[in-house]
């Protein structure tokens, strides 16, 4: 045998093991290709309401949860994005605290921005938002009546984006532009939403501010009538005493009828829950008119200082507590003043 037929015969087998090492390479590859972050970006299970709520989320603390979520809603994160939202934080919180009032009002009012989001998600056909969206919507509101409606919405229309997917073929490309078109549109249309709520929240101070500021008007107007009148009654009296003859003198008169307030039963005011809650304090002073049994005849509001948000609660918690105040018998009808505060 030839030295170059021993040389050729040499090779083959190292040719084959080269080959063979080739497919076996190509093949790891098209099974990385298969199992890549694609495939399991789709094979993540979606979020339902025991997992909407991320574990960082839920391993915070009561006031930290509050504190967030205050945080969260005044920069108008309401739902979104994952993970760092007010409902979160507000749903975290009513997992821990379950009768926390506060936490159940601000997801009431969260519910019906959530379902205009989630709407306007499979409008765009950003189904994997849509769907963390409604976890959030089922874990505030289990029994909500838009679930099921938007549950069949969000299952319809993946079937008919998988059927469009099989029938176009769409390539990686493709695909990886049509996500970064839906991330666009859903923080576009978050954007949008939040900047609706932000200028309605500023039209209901600004409404709040005109109510108060009318209220303190007419409250100041009232005070300047009463004091008109408690001088136009002092004048009138002065006048009647400087017209009237001087009596005679008499041996003895019988003791004039006593005014002076002797309280039997003064019961405090009840702390609004709500005021108690935000930790507010108030001050009010009332007049009130006791009659000659010891009753209460009238009380009105002079004037309160305090939490301008809960002011109205704390007048009227004021105003009970004097109407069940009782006195010992007087000899005629007597008006006093008294200041409350509700102090924590």
């Amino acid at each position: 045998m030839s030295a170059n037929n021993k040389i050729r015969k040499g090779w083959v087998p190292v040719a084959l093991t080269v080959a063979v090492a080739c497919a076996l390479t190509a093949c790891k590859k098209d099974e990385q290709a298969a199992t890549g972050p694609q495939a399991a970006q789709q094979a993540a299970p979606a979020p339902t309401p025991e997992t909407v709520v991320a574990a960082s989320v839920s391993a915070m603390g009561v006031d930290q949860l509050r504190d967030a979520a205050n945080t969260a809603y005044n920069d108008n994160r309401l739902y979104a994005p994952a993970g760092n939202n007010a409902m979160e934080y507000y749903l975290a919180l009513r997992d821990k605290q379950p009768g926390d009032a506060g936490a159940s009002s601000a997801l009431s009012d969260l519910l019906p921005m959530a379902v205009i989001a989630t709407e306007q998600s499979i409008a765009r056909e950003d189904f994997e938002e849509a769907s963390r969206l409604l976890a959030l919507i089922g874990k505030a509101d289990p029994n909500h009546p838009a679930l099921g409606r938007l549950k069949a919405s969000v299952a319809s229309g993946e079937a008919r984006l998988k059927q469009q997917a099989e029938t176009q073929k769409l390539t990686a490309e493709e695909e990886a532009k049509r996500k970064a078109d839906q991330l666009k549109k859903r923080e576009e249309d978050q954007r949008r939403q939040q900047e609706q709520q932000r200028q309605q929240v500023q039209q209901q101070e600004q409404t709040q501010r005109e109510a108060a500021q009318r209220e303190a008007a007419q409250r100041e107007a009232a005070q300047r009538e009463e004091a008109q009148r408690e001088a136009a009654q002092r004048e009138a009296a002065q006048r009647q005493q400087a017209a009237a003859p001087t009596p005679a003198p008499a041996a003895a008169r019988p003791a004039a009828p006593s005014t002076e307030l002797r309280p039997i039963s003064q019961p405090g005011p009840k702390y609004p829950p709500a005021a108690q809650r935000a930790g507010a304090t108030a001050t009010v002073q009332v007049e009130f008119t006791v009659g000659t049994d010891g009753s209460i005849t009238s009380a009105r509001v002079v004037s309160s200082d305090g939490t301008r948000q809960f002011q109205r609660e704390f007048e009227r918690e004021a105003l009970n507590a004097v109407k069940r105040w009782r006195f010992q018998p007087i000899g005629q009808a007597t008006t006093s003043r008294r200041t409350i505060a509700f102090e924590q």
